[in-house]
C-alpha cells in the first residue's frame, strides 16, 4: 500500500505508467524508494511536453520531440526532412503518449540502477 501512496507524489502520472511503475519497484526495499522516485521524477517526460514539442513541427521546427526523448538520430532525420514531410511528425502526435512511456521505462530502468534497487 505504500507503494501506491509514494508513487502519488509524481505529478501527471498516467495509469499506465503508474501500474508500470508499481510493478517495476515491488522488490524494492522501502528505504530506497522514495530516492527512486525523487530521482525518477525529474528524468521522466510528461507526455504533453512531447505534445506540445510535436506539435511546434507545424510551425517548421521538426524533430524536437524526438530530441526530447533522446533520440537525437530521428531529430537530426525529422529536422532534414520536415518531419519525413510532415507525415513522421502528425504520427508522433498521434502517438505522443507512448513516445513519453517508452522513453519514462527508459529512466526508470536507468533510475533503478542509479539507486542500486535490483
Amino acid at each position: 500500500m505504500y507503494y501506491n501512496n509514494a508513487f502519488n507524489q509524481i505529478p501527471g502520472l498516467e495509469p499506465e505508467e503508474f501500474n508500470y511503475l508499481v510493478e517495476f519497484t515491488k522488490s524494492m526495499p522501502s528505504d530506497k524508494l522514495p530516492f527512486f522516485i525523487s530521482m525518477y521524477s525529474t528524468k521522466r517526460k510528461k507526455p504533453d511536453a512531447v505534445l506540445i514539442c510535436a506539435l511546434i513541427g507545424f510551425l517548421g521546427i521538426n524533430g524536437v520531440q524526438r530530441f526530447l526523448i533522446g533520440q537525437m538520430g530521428m531529430g537530426i532525420l525529422y529536422f532534414l526532412t520536415g518531419g519525413l514531410c510532415l507525415v513522421g511528425t502528425i504520427i508522433d502526435i498521434i502517438n505522443h503518449k507512448q513516445l513519453a512511456f517508452e522513453y519514462n521505462q527508459k529512466m526508470a530502468i536507468e533510475t533503478m540502477t542509479m539507486v542500486g534497487g535490483v
